[in-house]
């Protein structure tokens, strides 16, 4: 279980390193992500998987950053901006944008 989640938590730090504007930093960027998820991935199959699967994520995700543009990938407006957006919290449902609870039983 510590593993796994280590494992998560660089992959979740490697995700964000794939961003940028320019075409090198999405290249090197989506090469640190792609081999950061392809040897976590790979681990399930023990320390070969792990090596493989660097490096074929690492592949993927450096020609993925190189062909891409900024403007690609757009998700959207992020929840903590959007008025329509809400979310389950422990109070109900919540409105990030505005603070409003929606109490729901």
């Amino acid at each position: 279980m510590n593993v796994m989640l280590r494992v998560a938590a660089v992959g979740a730090v490697a995700l964000l390193a794939a961003c940028g504007t320019q075409t090198r930093e999405r290249t090197t960027g989506g090469a640190a992500a792609g081999a950061a998820t392809g040897a976590g991935v790979g681990a399930l199959g023990g320390p070969v998987g792990a090596l493989v699967g660097a490096g074929v994520g690492a592949g993927a995700g450096a020609v993925t950053g190189a062909t891409t543009n900024p403007s690609d990938v757009n998700l959207g407006r992020p929840p903590w901006s959007n008025p329509q957006a809400r979310v389950p919290g422990p109070e109900g449902v919540v409105a990030p944008a505005t603070g409003e609870t929606t109490k729901s039983y």
